[in-house]
């Protein structure tokens, strides 16, 4: 499992449309892929989890990957988020 943290630095947070975006990106993935902030987990794969989690400016998440291409796939997550959110 590769595991990195995220500090959201868009000024809306993790709002409707980079929400959808990163969920687009994390079903193009192989591995499992989570989004933790505090004590709650969601699949990135689902929108709803993702839009329940409620990420604002500045607050901080972890991610998580876990499958075949776990390496390949949590780097192309992180390059993703540092250009989107």
């Amino acid at each position: 499992m590769k595991e990195f943290q995220y500090t959201v630095t868009d000024p809306l947070g993790m709002h409707a449309r980079p929400a959808g975006l990163l969920v687009k990106e994390a079903s193009s993935c192989e591995s499992s892929v989570k989004i933790i902030k505090g004590k709650k987990s969601v699949d990135a794969k689902r929108i709803f989890g993702v839009m329940g989690l409620a990420v604002k400016y500045g607050e901080r998440i972890t991610v998580t990957v876990e499958g075949a291409q776990e390496d390949n796939e949590a780097a192309r997550l992180e390059e993703f988020m540092r250009d989107n959110l």
